[in-house]
């Protein structure tokens, strides 16, 4: 474990941007600060052949830390994503009711790994940009689902734009049996726990 900085920087006095458009990502940062600044990485997503789910989180929350440090320079960036795995299948946003539906269906009685990745790009240098990085692993348990009780969620609650067509700081958690987890920020986008760290890695004080 790394030593805390003698003289860390206040996080007020630090340039920080969210590399995230999620409202949802922007919520749980404002638990931590309200000084923060939003940008679109701009970054592909699209999964390459044979690329395990957690080895993608990890790729696409450095690329988007990166991608938008760049255009920042002397930032300190958040970069984060999140992949849902039902066995080797990755389960994207739905986008309409339903596919959300379907996702759900699928879900039922089984077992989904939420890989969520961080990355914090510190460009206070731009000489020299350090990179922090950490993983979440959460593990959800749905039980079994009726396909009344899952067109019912969905009409309630839309999740349209969720991995895994669930808000589990929502009615979802009624899907579930168990949540494992860690952190319990990760499964809505963004682990705090792990983000705390990486700040205290930078340098920057949050207490």
């Amino acid at each position: 474990m790394s030593a805390e900085p003698a003289d860390p920087t206040a996080l007020a006095e630090v340039d920080l941007v969210l590399g995230s458009t999620s409202r949802y990502r922007a919520e749980l940062l404002r638990r931590l600060t309200a000084r923060f600044r939003q940008a679109a990485p701009d970054v592909d997503e699209t999964r390459r052949p044979g690329e395990a789910p957690r080895a993608l989180a990890q790729r696409l929350a450095l690329a988007k830390a990166q991608a938008v440090a760049q255009r920042h320079p002397g930032a300190l960036v958040i970069g984060s994503d999140q992949v849902a795995a039902l066995a080797d299948e990755t389960l994207g946003k739905p986008g309409d009711a339903a596919t959300a539906r379907a996702q759900l269906a699928a879900c039922s009685g089984r077992r989904v790994d939420f890989h969520t990745a961080l990355c914090l790009v510190d460009a206070r240098d731009p000489t020299a940009p350090r990179i922090h990085a950490d993983i979440d692993l959460t593990t959800v348990q749905f039980r079994v689902l009726g396909a009344a009780e899952i067109a019912r969620y969905v009409e309630r609650e839309q999740p349209l734009d969720c991995a895994g067509s669930f808000k589990s700081e929502g009615l979802g958690i009624a899907l579930f049996e168990r949540v494992t987890s860690e952190d319990p920020s990760a499964l809505i986008g963004l682990p705090l726990i792990a983000l705390c760290r990486l700040l205290r890695s930078a340098g920057v004080a949050l207490l």
